[in-house]
This record gives C-alpha cells, structure tokens and sequence, in this order.
C-alpha cells in the first residue's frame, strides 16, 4: 500500500529508536480477547485511548490539554495478537495543525503479533466544547517525530442510506457504554465492528483494515441502529482508486436521520 493515500493511505511507519516515541508496555489480560484468544478491537481501541492518557501526562500536559475527541481511527491487524502475550505499545505524532494532530499506535506481541493504528485527535475546550489552540511547548514537542504540520480533516467515508441497506439493525445502548463525557465511549464502535466481524471469520484470516469516522456523539437513551453496506470488488471507486479491486463493507451509525458515524472494513 505504499503512498497510497485516503482509506487506503499508508502509515508512517514508528520512527525507532527515537527519543520522543512513547514507549511502554502492559499484559493482554482476558478480557481483551476474543473466544479465539484474538486482541479485539475494541479492546486495542481501549488500550490506544489508555496509552494516549499515559503519554498526555507523561509529557506533562494532563491539566492544560484535558480534553480531546477523536475524529476518525484506523487500525490494521495485521498479525493476531494472542491471549497471555505481553503488548509493547509505541506512541508518536505522524502530523499536526494548530488544533488537532495524528497520533500513531502501534501494537506489538512479543509473538509476533501486531496492530497498527492511526487516530485524528482534536483538541476541545471545555468551555465552548469546539475545537481549541494546541500550546506552542507542546506542539513543539509532537512535531519532533514529524514535518507534517499543516494536517487537514477530509473525511473519507459517507453514510450509507436505508433504502438500499443489505440490514438494519439495532444496537441498544448500555449504560456502561457511556463514558464520562457523558457518550458512547469510542471503543463501544468497535464493539459493533466484533459483532460483525462474529458472522464473517473469513475477514480475519487476512491482514484487515478498519476505519471508523465519527460525526456526533451518541447519548444514553439514542434508538442507535446499524446500516449494513457491501461493495463488491470492481462494483465501485467511491473509497478510492486503490480499493476498487477489493470488497468494502460499511456500517452506519445511525440515530432517526442523523448520521453519528461510519466504518470501513476490507482486506489489506
């Protein structure tokens, strides 16, 4: 996939050894996995969230940039990781503009499993909720490890409408889905990709992107439903010229008319 670029972009791939990569690392524990023993997506969006936190307060900005949504997530199984395994997690920024950045994850077993992740943070204010100015210091400090530094937004997923769903259906919302931003916690969404992934093992036996975009929050008490598309191979260029020869599933999250958000699922 080399210089490709929209869904179907490549990754900066970890600029190692680096002094400004955030480095750590922690055990798979059970309830990361799948009955297989697989790292669930849901659970490696868990852990890019927690060693998002550990590198925000690592670099000491914890109190002055407390708040960031993330706009889109894309992350590559490339290689399952495996239950008992222990993960080494590197983090670094791949690009950067005055109010949002890309911040690459990748995930490493020990047994030679790996995820790779790219995710779209913006940077809020608590205050008026929109987006707020990075600090000069710290966004001196993310663009140590890239030159991008006037990164722009440009979604690469549409929704898909009802009329021409392959299904619809619901996804009640749990209470312990909300997080304390009072919405769906990001992982929740992949949650619903697992749920497919369930009917459709053949996916996992190739390397396989996933991305999903974000619109709007969705809140306790939404009559949240999922809008099932495929494209078949050849069927369409809508995600690019790179992924016209490949099949490309999308799912819509909807609440009535309004979009919250959409995920892309293919084979690399």
């Amino acid at each position: 996939m080399g210089g490709m670029t929209g869904l179907a972009k490549t990754m900066m791939p970890v600029p190692d050894p680096h002094p400004d990569v955030f480095d750590t690392q922690w055990p798979l524990r059970v309830a990361d996995v799948d009955r297989t023993g697989r790292l669930k997506f849901d659970a490696a969006t868990r852990h890019i969230q927690d060693i998002g936190s550990d590198q925000l307060r690592e670099m000491g900005y914890e109190e002055t940039h407390p708040l960031w949504i993330v706009r889109r997530t894309m992350i590559d199984l490339i290689r399952p990781i495996e239950f008992k395994d222990m993960l080494r997690l590197r983090r670094w920024c791949s690009g950067t503009s005055n109010r949002w950045c890309e911040m690459r994850v990748r995930i490493d077993g020990r047994k030679g499993g790996l995820m790779e992740s790219e995710a779209f943070w913006i940077n809020i204010n608590a205050d008026t909720q929109g987006p707020a100015r990075i600090s000069d210091d710290f966004l001196s400090g993310l663009r140590r490890t890239t030159d991008v530094d006037r990164l722009r937004w440009k979604a690469y997923l549409k929704a898909g409408a009802r009329a021409d769903a392959e299904e619809i259906r619901p996804y009640p919302v749990r209470v312990s889905d909300i997080d304390i931003f009072d919405h769906m916690n990001n992982s929740v969404y992949w949650s619903v990709v697992e749920d497919f992934l369930g009917t459709r093992p053949e996916l996992l036996e190739r390397p396989l992107r996933v991305t999903i975009e974000h619109d709007l929050p969705v809140a306790l008490g939404d009559d949240l439903e999922i809008i099932r598309h495929t494209h078949p191979a050849g069927s369409t260029d809508r995600f690019g010229p790179d992924l016209a020869d490949r099949t490309v599933t999308t799912l819509t999250y909807a609440v009535g008319d309004e979009t919250k958000a959409v995920a892309a699922i293919f084979n690399r």
